[in-house]
């Protein structure tokens, strides 16, 4: 086994795509975090739920077809602008050689509901007096056939590759925060191995949605009210964040070959998922995740946390105890679910670039000071399963 990790190729971040309600592009995230720009939420419009809205973006600059607009739900589009974002970065966007070449990994959730249409046949189903037939008879006629396909996970997968012309092998993973992880870890696994050389690996989540809300709310995961830092104490609740994150990831000979300059790169992904119905299961899985990752000199912790009852509390402790600069995701762009460990692995090769931390949220008791880093380690726990972590390094 030594011998084989030694074997290992470095793998390169080339190409980062992150919208999200600071905004788009690196540039101006770093300008949102580091100037003391206040988080953006939406604390009114779906009351008492604390949403983190997207930005408003165009679109058209990305998918410029109307029609592939049309068929796409707004997480897809999110997501397919945010890998065109990614695929501009990197400067392989058109170039239908290395696009020919490319693989794909997303991470994707489930589709999004019709609200108009369920709101109609539930109203219907409540004064019908066959609530089987009828719900047959509207679930035929209302419906639209490309609504089912629009929910199928791996459609997201599919409009980049029409959109912009990603056609190497694709890959969707489900499975909410462990799907962005595992994601990652496929992607990176098989540059590192030798078994591909150019990788797109992204997902996209769409907070401004009721079916969601209700969903999550039902096992009181969601903050209400007035929005909270992450790691308030009692645990605040999640406020979802809409955003889009891809990276293009590459091994160091593809991206010479082409003259590309690495923004960072990852050295290493792990997928956990702790047994949570035995007290301390979190915490002994976060502090064996930690320690595979490392915490030397330079270190600086980007944590995925949600929020999330149950699961906040126990990776806040583990945080505390390393004594390392800790920053959150959900504190400045809200909790992504599949795109949360992919959108912190895209602001930890932000830090790592700039050499320099953004300024910790000085109501949040986790976050603690830190300035110059060279070395990021990106925690994930899901809000409620799954664990994971991610190193993100200076070249």
């Amino acid at each position: 086994m030594p011998e084989a990790r030694a074997k290992r190729r470095e793998v390169w971040i080339t190409g980062i795509g992150l919208v999200s309600s600071l905004g788009e592009g690196l540039e101006a995230h770093w300008e949102a975090l580091t100037q003391g720009q206040a988080p953006v939420t939406d604390a009114t419009t779906f009351a008492p739920y604390v949403v983190h809205p997207l930005v408003k973006v165009s679109f058209d600059s990305q998918i410029p077809k109307r029609g592939d607009q049309r068929q796409m739900e707004p997480w897809q589009r999110i997501g397919t602008y945010a890998a065109g974002l990614a695929l501009d970065a990197a400067g392989i966007a058109k170039n239908v050689d290395i696009l020919s070449k490319t693989d794909m990994v997303v991470a994707a959730g489930g589709g999004e509901r019709d609200f108009a249409v369920d709101a109609a046949i539930l109203n219907d189903l409540a004064t019908s007096n066959d609530a089987g037939r009828l719900l047959n008879e509207r679930l035929l006629s209302d419906l639209r056939p490309t609504l089912s396909l629009a929910q199928l996970s791996n459609l997201l997968a599919g409009n980049i590759s029409i959109v912009h012309g990603v056609t190497g092998s694709s890959r969707t993973f489900m499975g909410e925060e462990s799907s962005g992880v595992d994601a990652v870890r496929v992607a990176y696994s098989r540059i590192a191995s030798g078994q591909s050389e150019i990788g797109l690996v992204g997902g996209a989540y769409n907070a401004e949605r009721e079916d969601t809300l209700l969903l999550n709310d039902l096992d009181d995961f969601c903050m209400k009210g007035a929005p909270r830092p992450v790691f308030s104490s009692p645990e605040p609740g999640i406020a979802a964040g809409s955003m889009g994150a891809f990276l293009v990831l590459e091994s160091p000979e593809h991206a010479t070959a082409r003259g590309a300059t690495p923004i960072a790169k990852i050295s290493g992904v792990w997928s956990e998922r702790a047994r949570r119905q035995v007290e301390g299961a979190i915490k002994d899985k976060v502090r064996a995740l930690l320690t595979t990752a490392g915490t030397a000199a330079g270190t600086a912790i980007m944590s995925g946390a949600s929020g999330a009852r149950g699961a906040t509390a126990p990776e806040a402790e583990v945080l505390a105890a390393t004594g390392l600069p800790v920053r959150s995701i959900a504190n400045r762009l809200g909790h992504g679910f599949e795109a949360q460990f992919i959108a912190g692995l895209a602001l930890a090769a932000l830090c790592v670039s700039k050499g320099a931390l953004f300024p910790a949220l000085p109501t949040d008791p986790a976050e603690t000071g830190g300035d110059a880093v060279n070395r990021v380690v990106v925690t994930g726990v899901g809000h409620w399963r799954g664990e994971g972590a991610g190193v993100v390094e200076k070249v």
